[in-house]
């Protein structure tokens, strides 16, 4: 199994420091050094293996090998065909059907992304599990970014703690809406609910900013941006002024043009943690929205 490692020259400005300083400095937590000295990674400096309190040179290489990742016994693998729009050796990106849960449930074990991601890092002989950054519902479809390890997980998770991972969407919300606008409600569980959320006085703050893109007669065609992530936000904020999204029988809209919400996730910008440089990915309106044009 192919495993993870990064390797790094180190600057003059390090020179004399601990490894220890240099590696968190790179954002490596406690807890992953941890796991590499005792779960079977590996620490080297110019291809000799040294522990963190080694004093560092100007010009050494430093490479941190990690420990082998283990997928969950729960989550199957399976050879689901992905829709890979960006993949490199720490990130992938893939476009996800509507229709198709991004994790699995304990009553929908099978059929996930992440059964299908699984299936994909075993085919490609990764030793790596799931590490999903952005979801979607089961019937939006569109981008989700992926970390192809806990590491690079936990270099996103802060990054979204910072709100500095940005996803744009398109949607059909229905009747007549002017220009733009913003949504500031909170969001919080249905009380009689599982699944339902709603704007109540409650909930965790929530704000939606949108843009009507074209008005049709019975719809506006609308890009939209979330300040928060919260749980349905979308759905329920544009429920919430009285403009569902076609097809969101959940949130009081109407199947009539269409079978599910129709919201797709159509751009994630973000910066890559190991690359150190920004990036911004498109994928295109699925078929079933793209048809909304020509009702």
């Amino acid at each position: 199994m192919k495993g993870y490692t990064l390797k790094w020259c180190i600057p003059s400005s390090y020179e004399g420091k601990l490894m220890r300083e240099f590696l968190i400095d790179q954002q490596l937590s406690k807890r992953t050094l941890t796991a590499v000295k005792f779960d079977g990674g590996r620490i080297t400096i110019n291809g000799k293996e040294e522990n963190v309190r080694h004093p560092l040179t100007s010009g050494d290489i430093l490479e941190v090998r990690f420990p082998e990742e283990k997928a969950s016994e729960t989550l199957v693998a399976e050879r689901i065909p992905l829709s890979i729009v960006y993949e490199d050796d720490d990130v992938l990106v893939v476009d996800k059907p509507w229709g198709m849960k991004t994790i699995p449930t304990k009553d929908e074990p099978t059929g996930s992304l992440a059964n299908a991601i699984l299936g994909y890092f075993n085919q490609m002989d990764l030793s790596s599990t799931v590490h999903i950054v952005t979801r979607l519902d089961k019937d939006t479809s569109g981008l989700v970014l992926v970390a192809k390890h806990r590491h690079v997980h936990h270099l996103f998770s802060l990054q979204q703690m910072g709100r500095e991972i940005n996803r744009t969407y398109e949607a059909f919300a229905e009747g007549v809406m002017n220009g733009y606008g913003s949504i500031e409600e909170p969001i919080g569980r249905k009380a009689d609910s599982i699944i339902e959320r709603e704007v109540r006085s409650d909930g965790q703050y929530a704000l939606t900013h949108y843009n009507v893109e074209k008005q049709f007669p019975e719809f506006a065609h609308l890009e939209l941006k979330l300040e928060t992530g919260r749980t349905h936000q979308i759905r329920v904020h544009l429920s919430f002024i009285g403009h569902p999204l076609a097809g969101d029988d959940l949130y009081g809209g109407s199947v009539k043009l269409i079978g599910r919400q129709a919201l797709h996730c159509k751009r994630l910008h973000f910066f890559h943690p190991i690359m150190n440089i920004w990036m911004n990915l498109e994928c295109p309106l699925p078929d079933d929205m793209r048809m909304l044009y020509r009702q």
